[in-house]
């Protein structure tokens, strides 16, 4: 993934990158109202967003109120692990795997922007671990590829190319969009529920207005603005009380 910053696809330009330390970092946050969950929820964050950013705009917060009985674990997956390429297996050895072995039954992710992504390709490349998975604003790849997705009629009527590019990154991102077929035609594959939420005036709300096609209307949420906080914090709000999640009895 290297050849190309992902940075300069995501942003204005390449961010100053991080080492791909191992283990990642992660917080967790318990369920307030069960002494043992057996359910998991995994917040990946954006390209420029930390761990505490869950915190601060108050994603952990909605997740109490809605008396969900789940765990909540937030995770440093930042830019470094994906450029590196270990994203996916520095997760399932310091996250998803630990977890399994503690007992949940249950795992989702949810991940905003470059987390979106990172839910995504995760989800393909380790088939049948998640139970479900959010996507607020995902990044899902050089826009030109979404044009082509668009010129071919959307999602169900695009077909792979024979050949891409020799660039690691051109490769994973074309495989992204062909395992995302599997939303169009869900029967028989591995693929987890997705909910997928976005602003209308995100610059990902072409490409993400693409994969929402091809999903049940009821798991798609849009709500006014861009790239930032503030919707994302809107859409959360309004996907969580949908999602099926444990809830608190008591």
């Amino acid at each position: 993934m290297a050849a190309v910053c992902l940075a300069a696809l995501l942003t204005a330009g390449c961010a100053s990158l991080r080492s791909a330390t191992a283990p990642m970092y992660t917080v967790s946050d318990p369920s307030q109202c069960v002494a043992r969950a057996d359910t998991l929820l995994v917040l990946l964050p954006g390209v420029y967003s930390n761990p505490d950013e869950f915190a601060r705009e108050g994603f952990v917060r909605a997740v109490q109120e809605q008396r969900l009985a789940v765990d909540v674990v937030r995770v440093d997956a930042h830019l470094g692990y994906y450029e590196k390429g270990t994203f996916v297996d520095r997760l399932r050895q310091d996250v998803i795997a630990p977890a399994q072995a503690r007992g949940y039954r249950a795992i989702w992710i949810a991940g905003i922007s470059l987390g979106g992504f990172g839910g995504l390709i995760y989800a393909q490349e380790r088939p049948g671990e998640l139970a479900g998975l959010v996507a607020l604003a995902p990044y899902l790849g050089d826009p030109t590829l979404a044009e082509e997705v668009a010129e071919a009629g959307g999602l169900l009527r695009w077909t792979a190319p024979a050949r891409v590019s020799e660039d690691a990154r051109t490769q994973r991102e074309a495989a992204l969009w062909s395992g995302l077929k599997g939303y169009a035609s869900p029967s028989g594959n591995a693929l987890p529920p997705l909910w997928l939420g976005y602003g209308t005036a995100d610059r990902f709300a072409r490409s993400n207005g693409l994969l929402g096609a091809v999903l049940p209307g009821e798991r798609v949420f849009t709500t006014d603005g861009g790239h930032d906080w503030a919707p994302w914090r809107r859409l959360w709000h309004a996907m969580l009380p949908t999602l099926p999640l444990p809830r608190c009895t008591s």
